[in-house]
């Protein structure tokens, strides 16, 4: 086994966009969720979640990462369904895909803080098979006082069943203004010339994701 065991610690940086699409446009769920997951809509538009993460040392893995979800509904259960996503790791693709069904492709990724003293923008980049995927700039505001907890289900399909993954953490929290340039070409297409309703990040991160012994938090099927 090339990847640590389920639960992953981790900790890091991390940058969350949300979209508003029409339904229409959504991408499709991944294979096998369709019939069992939902799209949460409103007023006719879905919600995608794209994210940037960076995972330092500290946690059982330290890479880089980027992915779009969509917000889904599992039996009246709110989850996320991650339909893309990159990583520099060949650990974090494999053990995502082996342990939790998620579609993890390598790619070359850069998070990087701005070189200007003073400069705390942040700008990021996804490659892969010679293709610029997307790019951001990131400029994080003011950060809330303390730390605050978060959850959130991750559902993908796993088997001939549907596995739904708990993840729980701690984070400072702030507001961030981001602008981000999707190659219109790309897999990334449906979120192409859209800007972003918000963006959070995620400052020293503390997560857990999946659990002891490999137990699923819950299936559908």
């Amino acid at each position: 086994m090339t990847y640590p065991p389920e639960p992953w610690d981790l900790r890091g940086q991390m940058y969350v966009s949300v979209w508003a699409v029409p339904h229409a446009e959504l991408p499709p769920l991944p294979e096998g969720l369709a019939h069992i997951e939902r799209p949460v809509t409103l007023g006719g538009r879905g919600l995608i979640v794209g994210a940037w993460a960076e995972y330092q040392p500290g946690g059982v893995l330290h890479y880089r990462e980027m992915l779009a979800a969509v917000l889904v509904r599992v039996k009246a259960r709110p989850a996320l369904a991650v339909t893309d996503i990159w990583v520099d790791s060949r650990s974090s693709r494999d053990g995502g895909r082996e342990l939790w069904g998620i579609p993890k492709e390598l790619a070359e990724l850069e998070i990087s803080s701005g070189a200007v003293p003073g400069n705390d923008a942040i700008t990021a980049s996804a490659r892969a098979a010679s293709l610029t995927i997307a790019r951001c700039l990131i400029r994080p505001g003011r950060r809330l006082p303390g730390r605050w907890p978060f959850r959130l289900t991750v559902a993908q399909p796993l088997g001939s069943g549907v596995r739904l993954t708990p993840v729980r953490g701690r984070a400072e929290l702030a507001r961030a203004d981001t602008r981000w340039s999707v190659e219109p070409g790309g897999p990334l297409a449906y979120l192409a010339h859209r800007r972003p309703m918000f963006t959070v990040a995620l400052r020293d991160f503390q997560v857990t994701f999946g659990t002891a012994g490999g137990r699923p938090g819950g299936a559908a099927g």
